[in-house]
């Protein structure tokens, strides 16, 4: 795996995986040799190069296991390029000061490592993919009051073009 850009994500109903391929394809596309796997699959960081790493937003924070990964190959992450992702519903939001507040919960993540780039995308809202009872309610709630749509609203453009403008940063 020489010059391998590791791509890696933490998704529960895997939209994050679906912008983790994404990226990784648009990586390929631009020279990279590319492997894109999920977290807990990833327990050495030598063979590669550079790290992208994304994480679905659960209760306004990347996911457990997420800010662990980080949190455990931090060392290894100082020592070469590193790009994070979050995917957030609430990224579909026009007001942008709800946009902001998204890329605040990326702090835990700045904090062990700085990021050569960020990339925040919207995801897919399917409500019968909601593990708990309790919020799949409130979802219901806030789309019959308008806040949220159910649906794919990831934006495959801005994706792409974050990745594109990433293939740079990730060179050592």
């Amino acid at each position: 795996m020489p010059n391998t850009v590791l791509v890696t994500y933490a998704s529960r109903a895997g939209s994050t995986a679906g912008v983790a391929e994404a990226i990784g394809k648009t990586l390929a596309e631009n020279g990279a040799q590319v492997e894109v796997r999920p977290m807990q699959d990833v327990s050495d960081l030598t063979p590669y190069t550079a790290v992208v790493a994304g994480s679905a937003i659960q209760s306004k924070q990347w996911l457990p296991e997420a800010v662990q990964f980080v949190q455990k190959h931090r060392a290894a992450l100082a020592q070469k390029p590193f790009a994070a992702f979050t995917v957030c519903m609430t990224m579909t939001l026009k007001n942008e000061n709800y946009r902001q507040v998204v890329r605040d919960w990326l702090q835990p993540v700045r904090a062990v490592v700085r990021p050569v780039s960020e990339g925040f995308f919207a995801g897919v809202l399917d409500i019968s993919k909601i593990p708990s009872r309790a919020d799949r309610l409130k979802f219901r709630v806030s789309v019959l009051l308008g806040v949220w749509s159910e649906g794919d609203h990831r934006d495959w453009n801005a994706i792409r073009t974050w990745a594109a403008e990433l293939a740079g940063k990730l060179q050592t």
